[in-house]
């Protein structure tokens, strides 16, 4: 079995802990990065998502200047089709590597919104995105484990004689996660992603989706290499109904035009119309503890664990129990629930899965 691993979220759009006050709203920043990256770290977990979309801080410079100011977290940061020419993000990526002794993952991301794809300037459609996407990780592929220079002949781009320096410092290179639910996003994780993170959903749903993923991998013959994890948000209290409370102060007074707002922004999102599909079939609750009212005030991963610490632990261990080792999770404020969580849920994880916590 695999080791399991936590990552953090860096909430670099600002941080909250009511989406329709105002006045609960805590601007992005040094001094907030600063808390939630520290206590990330103090909390054991081994990575750290920064975000890509459009009210977030420029992703590359807060992940290089938030490397600087942590010691052992490992970012995950976005490498989105078109936005960097291939070998100067291959370049970029093992500078880093180098520079923080293997600090770096790739989050690979075709967007969730064509309009904000057109407003960045990127006219590929979905489609185009990710066949993209799965060229460029091809290069950068070749790029950091071939012994001289590399010839490209491709669709969208042709190098000649390329090479970068340095080499990875991790090998035979960095880790590629991959988050998305259309058939195009699981074909470029069946041919290259070392995890697969869905959004929430029932553990049903997702044994399906893996089951039907991993058969893809088993064509490119990398079945065994594949692995899977959970982006989920979370809400843990000491008792239920704190945790609760917490949840509909969340999404309290969020009012229907936002709502609608952020649907149509992700209208051709397949994973964000599965959890709003969750959200009108099952109501508030798809599965025990598991709340899908986040969805009326955020796009993207809304599916939250809500509940006291054995509830908590309960639904991320039904979903290990189905083959997922990689949880990606975000929570509110996010330096508090990332602590709530070492307190509370990881202790109760680790009993369960002895040996295979990497930072219990």
């Amino acid at each position: 079995m695999r080791p399991l691993e936590f990552g953090w979220y860096l909430p670099t759009n600002g941080d909250t802990t009511s989406y329709a006050a105002g006045h609960a709203a805590i601007p992005p920043g040094t001094a907030m990065f600063d808390r939630v990256v520290q206590a990330a770290e103090a909390a054991g977990f081994e990575y750290m998502l920064v975000p890509v979309a459009l009210p977030c801080w420029e992703a590359w410079v807060t992940t290089a200047f938030m490397a600087g100011r942590s010691s052992a977290i490992r970012m995950l940061v976005a490498a989105r089709p078109g936005y960097i020419n291939p070998v100067m993000l291959a370049k970029m990526v093992t500078t880093f590597d180098q520079l923080t002794g293997g600090r770096i993952a790739v989050n690979l991301i075709a967007g969730q919104s064509e309009q904000e794809a057109r407003a960045d300037g990127i006219s590929y459609a979905k489609e185009d995105r990710y066949a993209l996407m799965a060229e460029e990780v091809g290069i950068l592929k070749r790029l950091w484990t071939a012994e001289g220079p590399v010839d490209h002949a491709g669709r969208f781009h042709t190098l000649r004689g390329a090479r970068i320096l340095p080499p990875p410092f991790q090998r035979p290179h960095p880790r590629f996660y991959l988050g998305g639910g259309s058939r195009e996003a699981w074909e470029v994780s069946a041919a290259h992603a070392d995890v697969h993170l869905f959004w929430g959903d029932t553990p049903e749903g997702i044994a399906a989706q893996m089951a039907e993923i991993r058969a893809m991998a088993a064509r490119h013959g990398r079945a065994e290499q594949l692995g899977f994890g959970m982006r989920l948000q979370i809400l843990c209290r000491e008792t239920e109904e704190e945790a609760l409370a917490a949840a509909q102060e969340l999404v309290r007074d969020v009012p229907a035009e936002r709502t609608a707002a952020l649907r149509a922004n992700v209208a051709n999102s397949v994973a964000n119309q599965r959890v709003q599909a969750l959200a009108r079939e099952h109501g508030d609750w798809i599965a025990p503890n598991l709340w899908s009212g986040l969805t009326r005030a955020r796009q993207g991963a809304g599916i939250a664990v809500v509940g006291n610490p054995a509830q908590c632990a309960a639904v991320l261990q039904r979903f290990i129990d189905i083959g997922c080792h990689s949880f990606c999770l975000s929570g509110y404020l996010h330096d508090e629930e990332a602590m709530r969580f070492a307190r509370w849920v990881r202790p109760i994880l680790a009993e369960r899965n002895e040996g295979r916590m990497l930072a219990a």
